[in-house]
């Protein structure tokens, strides 16, 4: 019995971003002429009292250019030193300028604060650094604290098995021009320069205006200054007006910003569909709870998609909040957000909350929109379901009850919930947080129920397609019948994710599903399954097939190609390469990832299986230790490396390789099995238990079965003296 064949195990992932509402990167020549976007001071001489309510909003207040009158309205003031690694940092605000002075075995180095971000919950603040990179200074200010802080401890963490970990404030996730630009300004152009990785970038105003979300104003002021002259009104608006919108158009246009994400295209308007332009995280990533409660920062939308109102077609953003972000029912009567369809519930709110009539647990909110809060940020919980302490219980989620009575715990909680609702409303939820947290610790004795949930029409969107991508770490293959149900799902979110997985066996049933999924509805279904059938080796489709997929074809290269500096697209773009088999393109894509992200192992994993095809095992362990140096604690990379000197004859050095693979991953079968390969001879028993372990592991792998049987039989020889 010989190791399994070299580099198994490449990292493909899919491109996601925070959060951002992507722009060109460059300026298109008659961008800002014409009937294009003319600024919001245009809007001001018609619509003077809702230009004074944008302007002061946190919409409009995005960004600002720091001013000394901008920090004796936030109350800033200097900072103590305060150590981050191995330097100090301390704000000096001193006449019209401020500057984040910091200190270490170099010497001092002074950053001058340039622009000022945030301000709801915290204040970051900017500097340029070189080659026109515009970076989040390493102290923050906690509004409501009032006292600088530590800026990295913040939403940006690092990915893959370094996530949770902070970042040093010069890493590229801290830079605005790559990472958080779209949401903070309007009309950027980020003019990105990969030749000498540089910026040149320029934007119409800072904040978020009236055009990001209405649209071009250039035509809609020049209609109206025409019709004004004739004392008239123009027969078109000449903008976007949300009272034309339906109410999902509404919700997906604030979702442009307020998700977390990934961008398949370069850009988005107000009143298209959200996911003819972007995918979203759900409860795959670990920044969720089981239950789909918020851990990580999550942007409100993976939430919001969870809403029962929202799901009724009924509810949407602007039925809460105005155009620039304020919440309608701050005065009055805090209940009448939920009329009218609440109607009787809010006339008898006591009755259904248990609370007595002016107390803060009386409000709709309290309960079904409970506040959290992470890395000083806080966010409000826009599924609106209500609390469920059962849920803190198992998996230590928050729940409403709790964050009020502070002094009680969940299981005062449970009971008292159980006392007033004796339908058990929190089974469900139970039942779905059980199997996500089942798939992702790989417990597969739930397939059946996990299955089961994903083809019943009355699942919820998120936790099916969270099921679905958590299903890509399981090897029974039973999985992929229930995805030819899943293709043909009301939701794109859903039937992306069955795509996605679909993808892994290209066979006589789910390649008709994908072709199919060419002319699907939605660009995003179309993307994946164009993605998944680029996989097929040359000439496996006819041409007329390949014709027929061509425009599905064309959008997935074009959504690969939307931002040169995005670390995560040069991974994408990698992968692609080396599904065509273009090795030395994949090369070039890989290595560009790596040095956008020098901290994150995938690219160098995947290059490192580039070079292993190309006969160059020397560049490919260099790449599989660079990997290990970046984040030690990446199974992939480890896994690949013992492979490798494996099949170099370095066992020694395989076997701790493949030993540190299963302490970081214990459901690596192949590694199981590798490791049972190089221990056979000398430790019979122990290559038996691992073999066990890769067949419980992957049941329907007939080789880990025969080699259980090989060891056992080699155990009854050496027992018998034979």
């Amino acid at each position: 019995m010989r190791v399994n064949n070299y580099l198994l195990a490449s990292v493909g992932v899919m491109a996601i971003a925070a959060a951002g509402l992507y722009q060109h990167s460059r300026r298109a020549p008659d961008r800002f002429a014409g009937d294009g976007y003319v600024g919001s001071g245009s809007c001001r001489s018609c619509h003077e009292h809702f230009y004074q309510l944008w302007s002061t909003s946190h919409h409009g207040q995005a960004m600002q250019p720091y001013s000394a009158d901008l920090a004796h309205r936030a109350e800033l003031a200097d900072s103590p030193e305060i150590r981050i690694g191995g330097s100090t940092y301390k704000a000096e605000l001193a006449g019209k300028g401020g500057w984040i002075v910091e200190g270490g075995a170099a010497g001092e180095r002074r950053y001058p604060i340039e622009q000022t971000l945030g301000g709801k919950n915290v204040y970051y603040f900017l500097t340029t650094l070189e080659r026109g990179h515009l970076q989040v200074l390493p102290l923050a200010y906690d509004v409501r604290a009032k006292a600088w802080m530590d800026a990295t401890l913040s939403m940006t963490m690092h990915e893959g098995a370094s996530r949770g970990a902070p970042v040093e404030w010069r890493d590229r996730a801290l830079t605005f021009n790559t990472s958080c630009y779209g949401c903070h300004v309007s009309q950027i152009e980020t003019n990105y320069n990969p030749a000498d990785d540089s910026y040149h970038t320029t934007w119409l105003e800072p904040g978020i205006n009236c055009e990001t979300c209405h649209g071009p104003a250039g035509k809609h002021v020049r209609l109206y200054e025409a019709a004004k002259k004739k004392g008239g009104t123009p027969a078109e608006l000449g903008l976007i007006s949300f009272k034309q919108l339906t109410p999902a158009q509404r919700s997906d246009a604030c979702a442009a910003c307020h998700a977390k994400l990934a961008a398949i295209t370069p850009g988005f308007r107000t009143g298209e569909q959200y996911f003819d332009h972007f995918n979203l995280v759900g409860f795959e990533s670990p920044d969720f709870y089981p239950d789909g409660r918020d851990l990580g920062e999550n942007y409100t939308y993976t939430s919001w998609m969870m809403n029962p109102c929202a799901k009724s077609g009924k509810l949407d953003c602007v039925h809460c909040h105005t155009s620039s972000g304020r919440y309608r029912f701050a005065k009055g009567d805090p209940n009448a957000a939920c009329l009218p369809c609440h109607a009787e519930r809010v006339k008898n709110a006591t009755a259904h909350t248990h609370h007595p009539a002016e107390s803060a647990g009386n409000r709709c909110i309290s309960c079904h929109m409970p506040m959290t809060e992470y890395a000083r940020m806080r966010r409000s919980d826009h599924s609106m379901r209500p609390p469920t302490p059962a849920a803190t219980l198992a998996y230590k989620s928050p729940n409403a009850c709790n964050i009020c009575h502070k002094d009680k715990d969940a299981r005062w909680a449970d009971a008292q919930v159980r006392r007033w609702h004796m339908d058990d409303y929190q089974a469900p939820a139970l039942a779905r947080a059980a199997l996500i947290d089942a798939a992702r610790k790989r417990d597969w004795s739930k397939l059946p129920a996990i299955l089961a949930y994903i083809e019943d029409p009355s699942h919820d969107t998120v936790f099916a397609a969270s099921l679905i991508r958590l299903l890509a770490q399981c090897p029974d293959p039973r999985k992929y019948a229930s995805m030819l149900t899943a293709v043909k799902d009301a939701s794109p979110m859903v039937r992306a994710s069955a795509v996605d997985l679909l993808a892994e066996r290209l066979d006589a049933n789910s390649v008709p599903a994908l072709i199919a999924g060419t002319k699907d509805e939605s660009r995003l279904v179309r993307v994946r399954a164009a993605a998944a059938l680029d996989r097929m080796p040359a000439g496996a489709l006819d041409e007329s097939t390949m014709a027929a997929i061509q425009s599905a074809t064309q959008e997935y290269i074009a959504s690969l190609h939307t931002r040169d500096d995005d670390y995560a697209q040069h991974l994408n773009l990698g992968n692609f390469h080396m599904d065509r088999g273009e090795l030395k393109d994949a090369v070039a894509e890989y290595e560009r990832s790596a040095f956008l992200r020098p901290q994150f192992a995938p690219p160098l994993v995947n290059v490192s299986v580039v070079y292993s095809q190309l006969g160059d095992m020397e560049k490919a362990e260099d790449a599989l230790r660079r990997a290990i140096a970046a984040e030690p604690a990446q199974p992939a990379a480890h896994f690949n490396l013992g492979l490798l000197l494996a099949e170099t004859r370095r066992s020694n050095e395989a076997e701790k390789e493949l030993r540190k693979t299963l302490e970081l991953d214990g459901g690596n079968a192949q590694a199981a099995y590798n490791l049972a390969i190089l221990v056979g001879n000398v430790n019979p028993c122990e290559a038996l238990a691992l073999c066990r372990k890769a067949a419980r592991l992957s049941p329907e792998n007939p080789k880990y079965r025969n080699a259980v049987a090989y060891y056992q039989a080699r155990r009854i020889q050496a027992a018998s003296g034979r």
